[in-house]
């Protein structure tokens, strides 16, 4: 996977070293207008709607990034991560096609059902049902 400069150069359209002199100067605190008024020599002239797009497309890359570590993460965490997945989720280029290799993965939402049964509540909830007229206490000490 190329690197993040590398991406949005040529999405941009504009040399490596402009974005990575962008990327520097914009994660050292200094904000789009100050970068492209006082810093035009670091940057190679990259104008106001340019270094806006470079920061748009910087924070959806490195969250990208980020939200594909996740996955990877614990698709291997619940041993399901096999060399065809990893590259089809390396290769998204997209959250939403991200999203869409986890969502078979996904761990699903625990109930308080589950919860219940997981403690061995399960054989009372069946007795306290099967034996609705008598009292849940007595049930419960049966």
């Amino acid at each position: 996977m190329k690197p993040i400069d590398l991406r949005v150069a040529e999405e941009l359209g504009v040399r490596v070293q402009q974005v990575t002199a962008a990327i520097s100067l914009l994660d050292n605190g200094a904000t789009v207008p100050f970068v492209a008024r006082y810093r035009k020599e670091a940057t190679g002239a990259l104008d106001d709607a340019q270094l806006r797009t470079l920061e748009e497309r910087l924070r959806y890359l490195r969250e990208l990034d980020e939200c594909r570590a996740a996955i990877l993460d614990s698709i291997s965490q619940q041993g399901k991560l096999d060399t065809a997945l990893k590259q089809a989720i390396d290769a998204a280029d997209t959250k939403t096609r991200l999203e869409d290799f986890y969502l078979p993965y996904r761990p699903k939402r625990r109930t308080k059902a589950q919860t219940a049964r997981e403690a061995g509540l399960e054989p009372l909830a069946d007795a306290l049902l099967a034996r609705h007229d008598q009292s849940p206490d007595r049930v419960a000490h049966q």
